[in-house]
């Protein structure tokens, strides 16, 4: 993918305090997202999701993540909430995803040996997502976990927009853009001083490392130089 005029989504996953939410909007992040799993260390009740919903700045989006919850407990997350985009990470199939009514990217674990390497078999099966995230963590297990995603599983054949995650941080997520060229990256445990506690200034370096990495002048020859993100 051509670097010029691209710009990496960010999104902050595991929020569960209103300021940590309301400093992603103010660094320019594209997406928070809530958790909704069960096994998850940063679960959040669905009533506690309306205050952290509240603290959103405009033009950011709110993502509920699930794992194999149920319908009504999808439906009360939703409900509390009101996100505009929703994250499944379980075993649900694009039937399921796709019957709350929302715009879904599936989580896809590219870790372990039963992970699946062609974007042509994903497509076929969630033919309605919008897009995929791709976590480091082996196929039926929790994300969240800090596992690397390695960058060589990537599919060449993906047509649909990925996220990139597992494992990222603010020391290796510049490295991983200009490797793989993601729609966006999603990060939890990188930027956090305990699991779901976030770090300010890890959250500041996360967003800066993308905004470098994105500022990548074109080869000699080229007609445009430049940095999109950062106006140079």
């Amino acid at each position: 993918m051509n670097r010029a005029l691209f710009r990496t989504r960010i999104k902050f996953c595991g929020l569960t305090r209103a300021g940590d939410v309301r400093l992603a909007g103010e660094l320019g992040v594209d997406a928070v997202g809530l958790v909704f799993a069960g096994q998850s260390k940063r679960r959040i009740a669905p009533e506690a999701a309306r205050g952290l919903r509240d603290a959103l700045g405009p033009l950011v989006d709110a993502v509920a993540l699930f794992m194999d919850n149920e319908v009504d407990e999808v439906r009360a997350a939703i409900a509390h909430a009101r996100p505009t985009l929703l994250q499944f990470h379980g075993n649900e199939d694009d039937a399921f995803c796709r019957r709350f009514g929302l715009p879904y990217l599936k989580g896809i674990g590219m870790g372990g040996e039963e992970a699946v390497l062609s974007g042509r078999l994903l497509h076929a099966r969630y033919p309605h997502a919008a897009g995929f995230v791709l976590d480091g963590h082996a196929p039926g297990a929790a994300g969240g976990s800090g596992l690397r995603m390695a960058l060589a599983r990537i599919p060449d054949d993906m047509s649909k927009p990925y996220v990139l995650a597992g494992g990222l941080s603010p020391d290796n997520v510049g490295a991983a853009v200009r490797a793989a060229t993601p729609w966006g990256v999603d990060v939890s445990s990188g930027i956090e001083s305990a699991p779901g506690i976030k770090d300010g200034a890890l959250m500041r370096r996360f967003v800066e490392e993308v905004r470098r990495a994105d500022c990548i002048e074109l080869g000699e020859g080229d007609s445009v130089h430049g940095c999109n993100a950062c106006g140079r």
